[in-house]
């Protein structure tokens, strides 16, 4: 993580990082203003809380209260070497624990990360730059030096170069990229996450069998979530972007709706219409695209060539963000690595829905198979040994496609996780079920997984493939775990005809396997970076939500919203009273929060990050004095209040004042002191400004289209203007 440190007033310091910002100052024994904790003083708190952290997560997993549970530590100082200290971390539990559950508390401890980390011992380089920002990739992993290259199977390049050539095309950009955290839990499965240290919402999670082929797979990721823009999925580009020459590529095109809001000729093919449109109700106005917004531009579409004959057909970006999300898309060595990474994802994805949806058994790997791969058998016993069964299984359906399956169950918890890898490779398929099953995981985080269930309706409903697309987290069917498989293990292997482990024989059988479903495909290729980067599309087949979406939740309805919002503070009574009318009448769901709704990423430690629908529409009804609708949004939020305990205090004032107000009999004044006492002078005064009308939209600062003061959006803008630039001046194009 990168923190970076700005030198203030004496000796007091601002440490920024992701979206928080530290202060640190000095007694003042030591010249200081006394305004803050000291670095040191930093220091010993992060163990402490570290230590509660662990704490709170081996109740929070076992349903135990932590209400009396009381933690300290003190630091005991060597008189004749102060740098020589010992932490004393002691902690009080209920008599009621049980002795099990108290030596759980004390090794979940044990496990704290600040703990682990100075017991081991950090290393600490000092030097000096010429430019902080040019210093990009250097914490990322040290080249081995002379001839050693490491050779994988499935890919047409050494893990070394392969890390050096992304490393550059990312330092090139202007990112730079950071190492977050590797998790090495079990052998021959690695995992990290690594993010722009800029633009901290650009982040991308790598795993592998050794620590090289981790980090490939997250630098992977990386690029080919930027060549297809995913990092920026629904968010609003600014109005520079949106009115510059081109918005996602240079070679988009712009379509104009047809009369009385037609979809425009030269959109689609007739293949996809039938699968997008069949009823005929799909409008012009549901492809506006929201990044840009720009309804008067028309329909922003993409250039994909169709597989079966090479022809180009234009996809509404639109289109592709609210339904595929990020699956089929790679980036590869090659343009043939790259497309049989897409496909595999697409067959992986494809038929964890069918297990899932049609609660299928799947018939076990036999030993004498496994025992062919010595990691994945080592990794399988490692797991095993800490009290997690683990299933494999073949996901082919009878030697259909290449997919397997990892299951993990948890004993202590009733948990499972049903993980699918997919490769022409039999091998890389396990595995990467294996690494997918602990990508980012802890034996903590493992105790998370929900419980089976023989209920098909939780099971077969829509959103439960959209959580297992998303992380995995979803439901899995009882009958699963049946011993009596619908089908026979078969010991596949979909290498082609042509050299073994060739992609691109490989990527010539997926595409055939496609054909023998009598599915279409469509490719788009981004080679503007400096690596090859494919995005398949196959309409009916891989999407991740429901077509329907299209014209029932589509996230283009931040159009509506976006621009009254975001000058929320400027509006006058009829505009605020349309806008409280249109959020009423898009029957959205109350509890959404204005981030998903608009497309604009708050800091999620401000009002506006926390902000929902039935807040805003409150503090609308709050500022045109509607006390009656207020008090109604207010009694809402507050019995399914998930905001700040600051917050929630504030909306507590806010419904002592209301009734009050609307009860004539009594009067704010006789109240008044003593709800200056319970809630404080401050938050009294603004509770009572607000039902007065004379403070609008407490706790949200003003802001508009130009999005000032909204830092974290700013970046992940100035993230995309990077990308923008270069595929800009790629093309030859200024503005």
């Amino acid at each position: 993580m990168e923190i970076k440190v700005n030198f203030l007033d004496n000796l007091r310091l601002e440490a920024k990082f992701d979206d928080f910002t530290v202060i640190a100052d000095q007694p003042i024994r030591y010249k200081g203003d006394g305004s803050a904790p000291s670095p040191f003083d930093y220091f010993l708190a992060s163990s402490a809380l570290c230590a509660a952290y662990f704490v709170k997560v081996y109740c929070n997993t076992r349903n135990l209260p932590t209400d009396n549970i009381r933690l300290s530590q003190n630091n005991l100082v060597d008189p004749e070497d102060r740098y020589n200290q010992i932490f004393k971390i002691q902690v009080e539990l209920p008599e009621h624990f049980s002795d099990k559950d108290k030596q759980g508390i004390l090794r979940s401890i044990e496990r704290c990360t600040v703990k682990k980390v100075v017991q081991t011992g950090p290393e600490f380089r000092i030097e000096q730059v010429d430019n902080l920002d040019e210093d990009a990739q250097a914490l990322l992993m040290a080249m081995p030096e002379g001839e050693n290259r490491t050779w994988i199977e499935g890919k047409d390049a050494p893990l070394e170069d392969t890390i050096a050539r992304m490393t550059g095309i990312l330092s090139d950009l202007g990112m730079k990229i950071e190492i977050a955290s590797w998790r090495n839990i079990v052998p021959h499965v690695w995992s990290l996450h690594i993010r722009d240290a800029a633009s901290p919402m650009c982040f991308t999670n790598g795993k592998g069998a050794t620590k090289e082929a981790a980090l490939c797979s997250a630098l992977g990721e990386f690029i080919e979530r930027l060549s297809c823009n995913f990092f920026y999925n629904d968010q609003f580009f600014g109005t520079e972007i949106a009115n510059s020459a081109f918005v996602h590529y240079p070679n988009e095109q712009w379509f104009k709706p047809g009369p009385r809001d037609q979809l425009p000729k030269g959109l689609l093919d007739a293949h996809c219409l039938s699968i997008y449109n069949p009823e005929g109700e799909l409008r012009a106005s549901h492809l506006i695209d929201t990044n840009s917004g720009r309804a008067d531009r028309g329909i922003c579409a993409l250039p994909f060539v169709r597989h079966s004959d090479g022809e180009t057909v234009y996809f509404p970006s639109n289109l592709i963000e609210n339904l595929f999300l990020s699956n089929g898309m790679s980036a590869g060595n090659t343009l043939a690595e790259a497309q049989v990474q897409c496909l595999s994802e697409i067959f992986e994805r494809a038929v964890k829905k069918a297990v899932i949806e049609n609660e299928l058994a799947l018939p076990d790997v036999p030993e004498s198979v496994l025992q062919q791969y010595p990691g994945i058998v080592e990794g399988v016993r490692a797991l095993e040994q800490q009290g997690f069964p683990v299933l494999i299984k073949d996901a082919s359906l009878g030697g259909q496609f290449p997919v397997a399956c990892v299951t993990l169950m948890n004993p202590r918890t009733g948990g499972v996780f049903a993980s699918f890898g997919a490769h022409p490779s039999m091998h890389i398929a396990i595995e990467r079920s294996l690494t997918e099953l602990l990508q980012g995981r802890s034996f903590e985080g493992l105790n998370d997984l929900p419980p089976p269930t023989f209920n098909s309706m939780e099971v077969t409903e829509p959103n439960n493939f959209v959580e297992h697309f998303i992380d995995s987290s979803g439901l899995v069917s009882w009958r699963f775990f049946s011993s009596r498989s619908e089908y026979d293990f078969c010991h596949w292997d979909f290498s082609g005809d042509g050299e073994a482990g060739s992609n691109e024989a490989e990527a010539t059988t997926l595409f055939g396997i496609l054909e023998e479903l009598e599915l279409e495909s469509y490719m788009a290729v981004h080679q503007d970076l400096g690596a090859p980067v494919c995005r398949i599309l196959v309409p009916g087949y891989s999407e991740i939500y429901p077509v329907e979406d299209l014209i029932w939740d589509n996230t283009n309805k931040a159009l509506m919203f976006r621009e009254d919002i975001l000058n929320l503070h400027q509006l006058d009574d009829q505009q605020l009273q349309d806008l409280l009318e249109r959020l009423e009448e898009s029957q959205l769901d109350p509890y959404m929060d204005i981030i998903t709704l608009i497309g604009i990423e708050f800091d999620e430690n401000t009002a506006w990050g926390q902000l929902t629908i039935l807040e805003l529409k409150l503090l609308i009804q709050l500022a045109l004095q509607d006390h009656e609708g207020a008090l109604e949004g207010v009694e809402s939020f507050l019995q399914y209040n998930t905001n700040t305990v600051e917050r929630g205090l504030f909306y507590r004032a806010v419904q002592a004042v209301l009734e009050i107000t609307l009860d004539e009999e009594l009067a704010l004044d006789d109240f008044l002191p003593n709800l200056q006492r319970m809630f404080g002078e401050a938050v009294m005064a603004a509770v009572v400004g607000s039902v007065a009308g004379e403070v609008r939209f407490h706790g949200l600062t003003p802001t508009s289209l130009q999005l000032e003061g909204l830092d974290r959006h700013q970046r992940l803008i100035a993230s995309y203007q990077k990308l923008h630039a270069a595929r800009a001046a790629r093309a030859g194009i200024n503005g």
